[in-house]
């Protein structure tokens, strides 16, 4: 835009990504290809030097389940991520966590309640996809200048950055086919 003699400020761009990003990561989460059984689920976070935890969980294959951005990690926003994340994608057959208090509660809980079998594995080595699949977000978020609420951080993180990190790991089921490029398969939400 600068080529063309428009000037554009950091602000604009940042409100017009808050109104767009919604609906475009709601089309995404229509066309998002089935994710495996056997997940791997972990939080890590920090929004403008205050800790702030993005529950996340990926597959085997290391396709992202789903992400959930919250103020704290407790016994009440554990067992909310994997419902939602249960509710999107069906029960898994295993969850391999860390040692994490809240996320062992969580899955007793989804496991009492619904009345199923989910087999829990709980070891850091196992964790290993998920905590490097948690590097791509922080290194798109480590350069930006911050975010001044954790309502702005949701957006951005949660329906930008992790839909285009979807999108480049080929989440997408596109009418072309996989081939087509992230770029082409972002625009292709939009239309």
């Amino acid at each position: 835009m600068q080529e063309r003699g428009v000037f554009v400020d950091h602000v604009a761009v940042h409100r017009w990504a808050i109104k767009a990003l919604s609906v475009l990561a709601a089309v995404f989460r229509t066309r998002k290809r089935p994710v495996g059984r056997s997940w791997r689920l972990d939080e890590t976070f920090k929004v403008s030097g205050q800790w702030k935890y993005l529950y996340r969980a990926v597959d085997r294959t290391g396709d992202t389940v789903d992400f959930l951005l919250t103020s704290k990690r407790d016994l009440a926003a554990a067992p909310r991520f994997l419902e939602r994340a249960i509710n999107l994608h069906d029960v898994p057959a295993k969850i391999s966590i860390d040692k994490s208090g809240a996320n062992t509660a969580a899955i007793e809980s989804v496991k009492t309640d619904a009345c199923v079998d989910i087999l829990m594995r709980q070891s850091k080595y196992l964790n290993i996809m998920v905590e490097q699949d948690h590097r791509a977000v922080k290194r798109i978020t480590r350069p930006m200048m911050g975010f001044k609420s954790l309502w702005s951080a949701g957006i951005i993180i949660g329906r930008g950055i992790e839909t285009m990190h979807m999108i480049k790991k080929v989440q997408m089921n596109c009418p072309v086919g996989p081939t087509t490029s992230a770029a082409d398969q972002f625009y292709g939400l939009a239309f």
